[in-house]
C-alpha cells in the first residue's frame, strides 16, 4: 500500500519468492553433500595385518609398552638405519589418508605401505614394540584423528612413545645468532609422566612443538602416556646423512638402545 501519493510500489509475487527459496534450499543440499563428501574423503583409515586384527576388538586392544614414531625423511632415514635395518621387524599396517597436500595415499586391500604413506612395524623379538614411519603430511583437521585411531587401537596402560622430527634451524627461537649454532642439534620436549633421563637439552620457550609430533605429545600428555620428543633442528630440509646422525644421542637412552642394529 503507498504511504504517500506517486509513491512506486513494489508488488510481491509468492511464486517467486518460493522459487528464490526452493533454489537456496537446493544449493545448501549441495553444499551439504560436497562437505559430507570432502569429510569423509578426509578420514583416516588405520589397516593392520590379519593376526593383529583379529586381536582387536572394542573391548581389547594391541598391548603395546613402547612406540617410536618418526616424522619426516630424515627422522625416518634415521630409524631405517639404525633400528629397522637389523632385520627383526616387520610391516604389520598402514595409515591411509588425503588431503591437498598428499593425495597418493588412498584406502588399500592389503598393508602394505603406499607412497607418502604412514607405515607400522612390529618388532619380531618383542611383539609390543611398535615403529611408525611417517613420511606424509598430516593436515591440521586430520590430527585429532590420526591419534585417536592410532591410539584407540593401542593398550595404553603400560605405552612409552617417543617421536622423532626435524624443523628448519631458522624457526628456533633463540637471543643468538642461529649462523653461531652447531647445526644439526637436538632439543627435547616431554610429557609430565616421561620420567627417564634425555640426552639433550630441553626445547626452550617459546620454541613450540607443531604437527603430528605436537598432536601425539598433547594426546600422550591429557592420556597420561610417557612421552618425549625429540626435533632436530637442521639448516638442511632433504634427506641428509649428517642431519640423520644428529639422532645418534637418542641411542643412548636405553629403550631405543636395545633396539638398534648399529652401535
Amino acid at each position: 500500500m503507498a504511504t504517500f501519493f506517486g509513491e512506486v510500489v513494489t508488488g510481491f509475487s509468492r511464486a517467486v519468492g518460493e522459487e528464490e527459496e526452493e533454489e537456496e534450499e537446493e544449493e545448501f543440499e549441495e553444499d551439504k553433500e560436497i562437505r559430507e563428501e570432502l569429510e569423509k574423503r578426509r578420514e583416516v583409515h588405520v589397516s593392520w595385518n590379519e593376526l593383529i586384527s583379529a586381536e582387536i576388538s572394542p573391548d581389547r586392544r594391541l598391548p603395546c609398552t613402547h612406540l617410536i614414531l618418526s616424522v619426516g625423511d630424515n627422522a625416518a632415514g634415521f630409524v631405517s638405519s639404525y633400528i629397522l635395518s637389523s632385520g627383526s621387524w616387520q610391516v604389520c599396517g598402514s595409515i591411509a589418508l588425503w588431503n591437498e597436500r598428499c593425495r597418493d595415499c588412498g584406502i588399500r586391500n592389503d598393508v602394505s605401505p603406499a607412497p607418502n604413506s604412514c607405515t607400522l612395524f612390529q618388532m619380531i623379538s618383542d611383539p609390543m614394540v611398535l615403529l611408525c614411519q611417517c613420511s606424509c603430511y598430516v593436515a591440521d583437521d586430520q590430527l585429532l584423528q590420526w591419534c585417536e585411531k592410532v591410539f584407540g587401537s593401542l593398550e595404553k596402560s603400560k605405552l612409552k612413545v617417543t617421536v622423532l622430527s626435524t624443523c628448519p634451524v631458522s624457526e628456533y627461537k633463540t637471543i643468538e645468532s642461529t649462523y653461531t649454532l652447531p647445526v644439526p642439534f637436538l632439543k627435547a620436549l616431554k610429557t609430565k609422566e616421561y620420567k627417564d633421563v634425555v640426552p639433550c637439552p630441553l626445547m626452550e620457550q617459546p620454541n613450540i612443538a607443531d604437527g603430528l609430533p605436537a598432536a601425539v605429545l598433547t594426546y600422550c600428555q591429557v592420556w597420561k602416556i610417557p612421552a618425549v620428543f625429540y626435533q632436530c633442528y637442521t639448516d638442511i630440509t632433504k634427506l641428509d646423512s649428517v642431519t640423520i646422525e644428529a639422532f645418534c644421542p637418542v641411542l643412548t637412552v636405553q629403550s631405543l638402545g636395545n633396539l638398534t642394529a648399529v652401535r
